[in-house]
């Protein structure tokens, strides 16, 4: 798959939401997402901001390097590959609680 496409890139963007909510991702990988949040935000750059023109190019160089190494992570939930598992949140539980039912065998044939 392209790496560069906006469109790939957008998805994988809107992706990382759902990646920080999954408890079946390591810890480590949520950890790069807040690193990249954290360098962002932080008033000290690798290239000072005196420097405007290029300044930006190193919080897009670190948001490309954190999105290229969870891209098989992100592109999960944007193509439909990650299932949620509803089981963790019933384990234990009664669902269905008073339920009378009858098996009906009318219309099949006895072999």
């Amino acid at each position: 798959m392209n790496f560069f496409t906006w469109a790939v890139l957008k998805k994988r963007i809107v992706a990382i939401k759902f990646l920080m909510t999954d408890r079946s991702v390591p810890f480590r990988k949520k950890l790069l997402v807040v690193f990249g949040l954290v360098y962002l935000f932080m008033p000290a750059d690798i290239v000072p901001a005196v420097l405007f023109p290029v300044a930006w190019m190193d919080d897009l160089i670190v948001w490309l390097f954190i999105i290229w190494n969870l891209k098989e992570y992100l592109d999960k939930y944007w193509l439909g590959e990650k299932t949620v598992d509803i089981t963790k949140n019933f384990r234990g539980k009664n669902v269905v609680d008073d339920v009378n039912f009858t098996v009906n065998n009318e219309g099949k044939d006895d072999e």
